[in-house]
């Protein structure tokens, strides 16, 4: 059997744009079938290098808009040793426009945004919050809107995409009793840190549900009322320990509390 062909899009900014190029690309081949990945906010050579090791350099295609020529260069050299077709969808119109309006390019990544602040806005939170969900990439908290802490069922992950969708990258953060908290939560500021408690009894009927649609003992230790006090009392302690607010999410629509964060965040840094 063929193996699936992919094009990887690799994006100083959200990789929209080269994904729809890409698309409109592959509609002459195959009937327009192919697999796309993206790689978004690639701003480093470590980025690059992530990007890179998950390629199948059998049955993939880098497809790539990098402004900056450091980086471009870079991904040229670690596609060519990698043996990994690529391809610069900028720099050929770039150098086009460069001599029309003689004069050089800015090189500086995320421009287009401006075009549509709003929109891009939201994409870029919402791509934010999906790459630094529940505690992924510590290193991303120092570039959160926000960042949310809190136990297991909490609905961290829900009210991180609900707020991605008003334009705010969050973060979010589980606490867990076996393991320390990322050092970077104590060194972000507290006014950009949100806690998220529950009621025992609240979060035991979330947690036995849980376990129930997945099949799993709804008994388990997971939902027992035991472990469920000692994960908030170790939960409770962090959240003073780092200063934030605390806000009960235990009889509150997804929506009720996000604005209270919003209205949190505003408050407490003056937006």
């Amino acid at each position: 059997m063929t193996r699936q062909k992919v094009v990887h899009v690799v994006s100083d900014s959200v990789g929209e744009t080269a994904e729809l190029v890409v698309k409109a690309v592959a509609s002459q081949f195959n009937g327009g079938h192919v697999e796309i990945n993206r790689h978004s906010f690639i701003e480093s050579t470590q980025d690059i290098d992530e990007a890179i090791n998950s390629v199948d350099e059998l049955n993939s295609l880098i497809a790539y808009t990098l402004v900056i020529p450091e980086l471009k260069e870079y991904l040229d050299l670690r596609s060519a040793e990698k043996g990994i077709f690529s391809v610069d969808l900028l720099s050929p119109l770039l150098h086009v426009f460069e001599d029309f309006f003689k004069q050089e390019a800015k090189h500086q990544p995320k421009l287009i945004r401006r075009m549509d602040e709003a929109y891009f806005k939201k994409i870029e939170a919402i791509e934010f919050s999906v790459k630094y969900d529940d505690g992924k990439d510590p290193r991303g908290l120092k570039w959160a809107d926000l960042v949310l802490i809190g136990v297991s069922r909490t609905s961290k992950t829900p009210l991180a995409m609900y707020l991605a969708h008003h334009g705010y990258r969050v973060a979010n953060v589980p606490i867990v009793p076996e393991v320390a908290p990322p050092k970077e939560i104590f060194e972000i500021p507290r006014s950009k840190c949100v806690g998220l408690t529950i009621s025992p009894e609240k979060l035991n009927e979330v947690r036995k549900e849980r376990l129930k649609s997945m099949g799993l003992n709804a008994e388990s230790n997971y939902a027992s009322m035991e472990r469920i006090f000692e994960e908030l009392d170790y939960a409770d302690r962090i959240m003073k320990r780092i200063g934030c607010p605390i806000i009960d999410v235990s009889n509150k629509a997804i929506e009720e509390t996000a604005n209270l964060i919003i209205h949190t965040l505003k408050r407490g840094r003056g937006l």
